[in-house]
């Protein structure tokens, strides 16, 4: 049941007469007088343990009723909950604007956000799979030794003393205890130190050596070292003092012996109290869950650090152009030439090697360039220092060369920007050590049935519940005991994941590459596995990303909550998901002023009765009309449901201009040997299950050739062969869901550069000449005319302890961001604040007879986004208002009709209307000539393509073809895709 409510906030009398509801025996969660953001006072009476839709057009208030209102009220009162002494650690929690909530369980919100940025953090470790798997191979898996594959053995120290008591009787024997395995350095300390113990001999590299005063080894080479701990004859007589010997050989050499037979000194006998190769004589340490941990530095590759990839600096982008001199930049690095240290040692080199800075890095002598580059290693050089005329002089140093100097920085710097302007020089590449594994040799050489753990990562989620299924037929007995409560953890988190349709991923998959509908379904396929109950669960569009072939699975994990006893509130505008939802909450009628209210309440459940048979739109629609609860407002959401509304297919396909851009050979992640051609001039879909290789195609292999071919970019493309057909094409933009800004600065008004012309208008102001106010007067962000308490952010920044940090108004400016002097210059009795506080519906009217200003923000209406302010906060948009404030950026361009778009998934948080507007804007787009290419599950988006390339058939390993491709028509003909089944209905 909902109410909206035309007065303002409850009074305490109105609030009192609200009926109590005991919270524990209520079967509803009710929100009274919600008035955050656009929400216009409203009640609402949510059912409790149930699976809830809430939907409606963009910005119509949905985020603010499920987020800000519910979710922020139920973490206030959990942080309420908590001592004084604990809150005073994480401050307190603003209390939303709304007058009561009842019915409130402990909320959990999941939203579409990225997991984690940390290139440590992936789908194994996010999941716990891969901390149970460690566990399993720590109690579990057989030792194999890395140099000879041979299963790894461990001795007691008396089977040790039985074996060389049996088999070396009446040798003399030396007792030789390891100190130093395959390692560089001098150990002039160590022989120091045994020395004055008391022993006499050492066997360094194979060969025995007296111990003696300053004895050291070379420092860069990599030595063996091995104590001479006891010679002795083996015989009854000997028996004590061997096993004496032998006890101080291994405390000495930490569990590790070797026996040396006196005439045969090349020749040793390794044995071990830990897990040995005889024949080698490496040893492994005791297995724990940190040996399989590439975040630990006991089971991390220590060449990657447990990262998988290394960063290398790459010569060809240090010197891009030969043919320039340094004094061009020929050496990006170096930058302008000015006379600091660097610049001083060049020109030193540049005498020495008879070459000036002017000199083309072709034509520089071949061992100058390497000692630029690589540096001059132990070789000095005479450098001239010339600071002035009285102060030159000369002195002998090493160079250290630019690319171990990038290196240096890189590694050592406490400056994000000068890691970043590393960075840019570098290229990440695989590590050559651990082959991407992370892990050391040693890990990867422990084994369950003939498999290392990394092997298992590298398994897509579909083939690790095939392999652990029926794992115990292939394990003993012991292991199966040792190993069964583990197995069961691994297979429920693994079931989970299938149940929400991301079989296709891989455990070692990394969490920052995952897509916000990815990273969101895992952390639902978390909380299912978590068993919690009595919660109310928030989500923002889980099916992002999802085909419509796995949206039943997820609206069955969605029912395994609220089955359970978990209330279920879903942001969504997935029809599918609407329709099998217990209740919908449509709000609207609009967008922003225009939204914020009920527009109807709907149970699709008692649509149809128990009939089976589909009702006729208009009479469902008119059932779903007498089943409302509430129906204040015409209902475009119902219109869409009923099909009493539709987005048109057109009556016939663009034909394009008849060029094509054909991609040939690619291969990268799960592609198998891709020949593409993409016909220009038409609106492209490409579509397939997830994990089918539509981002591999387009994002990781399409856009960074074009990228590079068109603007020089550095992004390095995934394998491919060939690529034909740039010629037809001018530029490629990609225009994603990513913020277009990151702090409250940023807005959409900066975002269009018309602010910059708003700017010039004020500044030309007769009151602004007066004052002798230029165009800066106007930014909020230099000094002048901002408030320098917020320094022009109208809000502070306020940093949590233990939580996110918050931005609140500021009290000074009252978040008009600009000064009182500021404020006093006006058009048409507007100040530049006021401007910016303007919905675009106004500035549009406001701004008519200025062509200028005008065209930029009319094109912001035209892709639907009139309701939002032109000052408004980059972080308070939604990905989708994000994307069309960008595409409204390109609209406002002037085009050649040569331009390659890319979108992935635009239609993303954009209900049924809005994405009927997206489409008229991206049609606008291909009229005049240009290609757009889009990545899209969206049926309504993919009935209206020129051209579809459906990949698959299935996720991951499964794969990486073109399944069909065509028009819909002709894709739907096809048998063998799951995207022309649903196409197929569609187009009826």
């Amino acid at each position: 049941m909902a109410k909206n409510s035309s007065s303002k906030a409850h009074s305490a009398a109105e609030e009192n007469v609200i009926p109590e509801i005991a919270e524990q025996e209520t079967e509803f969660l009710e929100v009274y007088g919600a008035r955050v953001h656009n929400l216009k006072n409203i009640d609402v009476k949510i059912p409790r343990n149930k699976l809830v839709v809430i939907t409606g057009i963009s910005g119509s208030g949905k985020s603010s009723l499920a987020f800000d209102t519910i979710y922020a009220e139920g973490q206030r009162r959990y942080m309420e909950s908590m001592s004084s002494y604990a809150r005073q650690f994480v401050g307190d929690f603003e209390r939303p604007d709304v007058d009561k909530i009842t019915g409130l369980s402990p909320v959990i919100s999941i939203e579409q956000k990225t997991v984690n940025k940390n290139p440590r953090s992936t789908v194994g470790t996010i999941t716990e799979i891969y901390d149970f798997m460690r566990l399993l191979y720590a109690r579990t898996a057989e030792a194999y030794s890395y140099e000879s594959g041979e299963k790894m053995v461990r001795y007691t120290e008396d089977q040790i003393f039985d074996h060389v008591k049996e088999n070396f009787k009446d040798e003399k024997i030396a007792l030789l205890a390891p100190l130093v395995r395959g390692r560089k350095g001098h150990y002039r300390e160590l022989f120091e130190q045994v020395r004055k113990q008391g022993y006499l001999k050492v066997r360094v590299d194979g060969e025995i050596k007296e111990l003696k005063e300053k004895m050291q080894v070379d420092r860069y080479s990599i030595h063996d070292i091995e104590l001479i701990v006891d010679r002795v004859e083996v015989n009854e007589k000997s028996h004590d003092r061997l096993k004496k010997s032998l006890q101080l050989s291994l405390k000495l050499g930490k569990g590790l012996v070797m026996i040396m037979i006196a005439d045969e000194p090349k020749k040793v006998y390794n044995f071990s109290k830990q897990l040995m190769d005889p024949a080698s004589g490496i040893s492994y340490e005791e297995p724990s869950p940190n040996t399989f941990s590439f975040n630990s530095p006991y089971g991390a590759c220590p060449h990657c650090k447990g990262l998988g990839f290394v960063y290398e600096v790459k010569k060809e982008v240090i010197i891009p152009d030969e043919s320039k001199s340094i004094n061009d930049g020929g050496i990006l690095p170096l930058g302008e030439v000015r006379d600091n240290f660097v610049y001083q040692q060049i020109r030193s080199l540049a005498a020495k090697y008879k070459f000036t800075l002017a000199t083309p890095v072709k034509k520089i002598p071949r061992e100058a360039l390497n000692m630029i580059l690589y540096g001059s290693k132990e070789e000095k050089v005479d450098i001239a220092m010339n600071f002035d005329e009285e102060e030159n002089f000369n002195y002998y140093t090493t160079f250290e060369g630019i690319i171990p100097m990038i290196y240096r920085w890189y590694r050592d710097t406490s400056s994000d920007n000068l890691r970043k302007w590393a960075e840019e020089f570098m290229e990440s590449i695989t590590c050559p050590e651990c082959h991407g594994t992370r892990l050391k040799k040693e890990s990867l050489f422990f084994k369950l049935d003939e498999k290392n753990i990394a092997e298992l990562a590298e398994m897509s989620i579909a083939e690790l519940q095939l392999w652990f299924d029926d794992i115990e037929t292939r394990l003993n007995e012991k292991q199966i005991q040792i190993g069964k409560e583990v197995l069961k953890e691994i297979r429920a988190r693994i079931g989970f994941l299938m149940d929400v349709g991301l079989e296709y991923l891989t455990l070692n998959r990394p969490s920052r590459s995952l897509s916000g509908g990815e990273s969101q379904r895992i952390r639902l396929a978390t909380q299912i596995g978590s068993q919690l109950v009595g919660i109310t669960y928030i989500l923002d569009e889980p099916s992002i990303g999802l085909h419509q072939r796995d949206n039943q699975r997820l609206i069955h994990a969605l029912r395994e909550l609220t089955e359970v006893g978990n209330s279920v509130l879903v942001v969504e505008h997935d029809k599918e998901i609407m329709l099998s939802a217990d209740h919908i909450l449509d709000l609207g009628p609009g967008a922003g002023e225009h939204g914020g209210s009920v527009v109807t309440e709907i149970d699709p459940e008692q649509m149809n009765g128990n009939s089976t048979a589909p009702e006729p739109a208009e009479e469902l629609r008119a059932q779903m009309l007498r089943r409302a609860k509430h129906d204040r407002t015409h209902s475009t959401t119902i219109d869409y449901l009923t099909g009493k509304r539709e987005i048109a297919i057109p009556k016939e396909r663009r034909k394009g201009n008849r060029e094509f851009l054909e991609l040939k050979g690619c291969t990268g992640r799960n592609l198998r040997n891709l020949n593409v051609q993409f016909p220009l001039g038409k609106l492209i879909c490409i579509t397939g299950v997830s994990g089918s290789g539509k981002s591999s195609l387009i994002t990781e292999t399409l856009y960074p050739i074009l990228n590079k071919h068109f603007f020089s970019s550095r992004k390095k493309a995934l394998p491919y062969k060939s690529v034909d057909g740039l010629k037809h094409l001018d530029k490629v933009i990609e225009i994603d869901q990513s913020p277009i800004g990151r702090t409250p600065r940023s807005n959409p008004a900066t975002y269009i550069s018309v602010f910059t012309d708003i700017r010039d208008l004020f500044a030309q102001l007769p009151e602004s000449k007066i004052r002798g106010y230029k165009q800066g007067r106007f930014s909020f962000n230099v000094k002048g005319g901002r408030c320098e308490e917020c320094q022009g952010g109208g809000m502070k920044l306020i940093e949590m302890n233990f939580l996110p940090d918050v931005y609140v108004e500021c009290e000074k400016c009252m978040g008009k961001r600009y000064n009182r002097e500021t404020l006093e210059v006006r058009y048409k009795g507007k100040s530049i604040s006021d401007v910016l506080e303007m919905t675009v519906d106004e500035a549009v009217t406001f701004f008519e007879p200025l062509p200028k200003i005008y065209r930029k923000i009319k094109t912001m209406q035209d892709v639907g986004l009139g309701y939002i302010r032109l000052g408004q906060q980059a972080t308070t948009l939604s990905g989708g208002e994000a994307q069309r404030v960008k595409l409204s950026t390109e609209l406002s361009k002037k085009d050649t009709g040569k331009t390659f778009y890319i979108l992935d998934e635009p239609t993303t948080g954009l209900h049924f209307e809005d994405i009927r507007v997206l489409m008229e804007v991206l049609n606008k787009l291909v009229d005049r000539g240009n290609t757009v290419l889009i990545i899209e599950h969206n049926m309504d988006v993919i009935k209206l393509a020129d051209h579809i390339i459906d990949l698959g058939p299935e996720g991951g390993n499964g794969g990486g073809s073109i399944v069909a491709q065509g028009t819909p028509e002709e894709v739907a003909k096809n048998e063998r895709s799951y995207t022309g089944k649903f196409l197929k209905a569609e187009l009826k």
